[in-house]
C-alpha cells in the first residue's frame, strides 16, 4: 500500500475546525499498523472511503483476510483516523474486537464527526463499552503518523498553527459527550494526553 502524499496527510488529517484553503471536502483516512506480539510488524496501510465502502469496513476485511492465517496469535492494532467512526462502522468494528479477542485495537481521530447527533455519540459509547479506547490525535500522534504513513522524503512533521489547542478543544468537547452518556473514563483521558 502506498503511503499518504504530504499534502494530503496535511489537508485531510488537519484538526482545524475548517478545512483550510483550498476548500476541498475532507475525506476519512484510516491508516493502520499490525504488530504482532511474536515476529515481524506488517507494513503500514492507509486507507480511505471507496465506492460506498467507509474506511473502517475495508480496514475491518484487510484484517479478517489476514487473520485467516493465524488466529492462534496475538495482536496490537493501532489506527489513526481523519474521523471518528460513524454508528454504523463503530457497531461493525464492536462486533469485530468481540469475535477476534486476541487483537488489542486502538483508535485516534483527528477529528470528531457529527458528534453533536445522538447516534454518533452511541457509536462512541459502543467502541468505549466493547474495550476500543478512541483518543483524540495530539502531537505525538500525528508525529507517528507521519513518520509510520506519509511519505515525507526526509521532512519532518510541521505542526500547523493550533494544533494543541485544536486537540484540546475536540478532547473536551469529547469528555463532555462521554459524561452526559454516562461513562467518563479517565484512562481514554490520559491515553490521549500522553
Amino acid at each position: 500500500t502506498m503511503k499518504l502524499q504530504r499534502e494530503i496527510f496535511y489537508h485531510q488529517f488537519g484538526n482545524q475546525p475548517r478545512a483550510p484553503k483550498p476548500f476541498h471536502r475532507r475525506k476519512t483516512y484510516l491508516c493502520y499498523q499490525l504488530k504482532p506480539h511474536e515476529g515481524p510488524i506488517k507494513p503500514p496501510v492507509c486507507l480511505q472511503n471507496k465506492k460506498k465502502r467507509h474506511a473502517e469496513i475495508r480496514f475491518i476485511d484487510n484484517i479478517r483476510a489476514l487473520l485467516r492465517l493465524d488466529r492462534s496469535q496475538r495482536f496490537e492494532i493501532t489506527c489513526y483516523l481523519t474521523w471518528s467512526p460513524c454508528p454504523t462502522c463503530a457497531a461493525e468494528l464492536a462486533v469485530f474486537v468481540q469475535d477476534h479477542p486476541h487483537i488489542r485495537l486502538r483508535l485516534f481521530a483527528s477529528r470528531l464527526y457529527f458528534h453533536w447527533r445522538w447516534k454518533h455519540q452511541e457509536g462512541l459509547k459502543l467502541l468505549h463499552k466493547s474495550g476500543i479506547p478512541v483518543a483524540v490525535m495530539r502531537l505525538r500522534e500525528f508525529e507517528d503518523c507521519w513518520s509510520n504513513f506519509v511519505d515525507s522524503q526526509g521532512e519532518p512533521f510541521q505542526p500547523w498553527n493550533k494544533l494543541a489547542q485544536y486537540s484540546e478543544s475536540i478532547t473536551r468537547r469529547k469528555l463532555r459527550k462521554q459524561s452526559l452518556l454516562g461513562h467518563v473514563d479517565g484512562t481514554v483521558s490520559k491515553a490521549s494526553n500522553s
